[in-house]
Parts: structure tokens; sequence; C-alpha cells
């Protein structure tokens, strides 16, 4: 069940019900990708149809932020749950593991993708980590082949938004892989270089707040979150 948040067509999941459309994606073979918007993409999408056409057309269209989730809740149309890209990605390693898939690493600086290796096998230590790239490259046409030679099933593209986004649209005929994810700074989380807040903080929902405590440079792209909260209020009122 898809449900409409400003224009982008989330699906109505839970995160184990999530996992579950990733297992089956798998299964099939064919290449598709995910997103996993959250307030500030939604908010970017709100005026540019072109991406907003993009998320729409992704396999799976996950809530990434509570903000996403008032939004709906505002419009009366509340999801279920909050699916954060990198709990998503997280959750999904064991099944990698399990299924024996190859998992390719794409994004963030030089260096960080081989800690968030490191990282990863510590926990699940028979998963087959095929490949990695950082990304900083200016030409995209040698990333995807040396994603398809290196034979990913699963590619994690943290490259940042929209920039992920048009990568996996734009590649989604030429690269080998079952799933592409978009997941922002991930990378940076699995490698440590950028510490995630408290658990309790994100069960309250302020994980956006610790996150622009620590990076204050953000504060205008934070922004970005009242403005959508504002418009979804708008919408409600009129009606629309």
């Amino acid at each position: 069940m898809k449900i409409d948040v400003m224009g982008v067509q989330f699906d109505n999941v839970t995160m184990n019900e999530a996992l579950e459309q990733a297992e089956a994606i798998l299964a099939e073979g064919r290449t598709v990708y995910c997103v996993t918007p959250n307030p500030e993409i939604v908010y970017e999408a709100m005026g540019d149809a072109s991406f907003q056409q993009l998320l729409n057309n992704a396999a799976l269209v996950l809530p990434d932020g509570v903000g996403v989730l008032l939004g709906a809740k505002i419009l009366g149309t509340p999801l279920k749950e909050k699916v954060s890209g990198v709990d998503f990605a997280t959750h999904l390693l064991p099944i990698l593991e399990q299924h024996g898939k190859t998992l390719y690493l794409l994004g963030s600086k030089p260096g960080v993708a081989e800690l968030a290796a490191q990282n990863m096998l510590a926990h699940c230590p028979k998963l087959q980590i095929c490949g990695m790239a950082d990304g900083y490259f200016k030409e995209e046409a040698p990333v995807v082949d040396a994603i398809n030679r290196a034979g990913a099933d699963v590619l994690f593209v943290c490259l940042g938004s929209p920039k992920q986004e048009r990568f996996m649209q734009a590649h989604v005929q030429d690269l080998n892989v079952s799933l592409m994810i978009g997941l922002g700074g991930s990378l940076d989380a699995f490698a440590g270089t950028f510490k995630r807040a408290p658990d309790w903080v994100i069960r309250i929902g302020m994980e956006w707040f610790y996150r622009l405590c620590k990076e204050p440079r953000r504060w205008k792209r934070m922004l970005r979150l009242p403005k959508f909260v504002v418009a979804v209020t708008v919408k409600r009122l009129r009606g629309a």
C-alpha cells in the first residue's frame, strides 16, 4: 500500500515487511532501486517534478525520519513506522550473508568504505563485500563497469541526495545488480566516522537535532524540515 506525502508515494511497511520485500527482489534477480526519503528530500521533490517521479519509480520508497511520519499523520494517512536507510541496511546485511549475496559499497570520502566494510564484517563475518569505491569520481561509466566486473548483487549508493537517486535511475539499465539502495551518509555511520545519536534520542524523534548540534553547518538544509511541516499543515487545512 502506498501513502502519498506531498507527492512522494511511500510504501506503508514495517522494517520487517521492507526486508521481506528486499529479499523477494533479490530472489527475482531483476535490477531495481530503493530510495529512503527524509523530509528534506520530500521538500526538494515538491519543487522538482522530475525528481519526484524518480523517487516514485523506485521499487521501494521507505520513510526515513520522524518528520515524514509526522507529515503523513497530519495529512490523515499515517505510516506504520519509520524505516531509516541506515537501519534498513544494517538489518539487510545478515540476509545477504545468509543467502550468499555480494555487496558493493559506493560513496563517501576515500577510506570510509574500507572502514565500513571492516565493521560490517565484524558483525557478519561471512558477508561477501565484492568491491568498494569512494564518491569522488567525475565519470560514471568507469564506476558502473567496476561494479559489474565485481559481480555485485546489491549496491549501497551513498552519494548524498539527489546525486545518489539520479545515479541509480540513470544506470538501472546498465548495472547487473539486483538491488541498489540510496543511503546518504550511511557509510560514515558504518565506519564510525560519524556517530549516530544515542538510541533514546532516536526513540523520541530528536535525531535531527542531535545531528544539527554535531554538524551546525547543516542549518540551512535543516530549515527544510519546518518548511515541510508548514507545507503539510497548509495542505491539510485546505483539504487538498
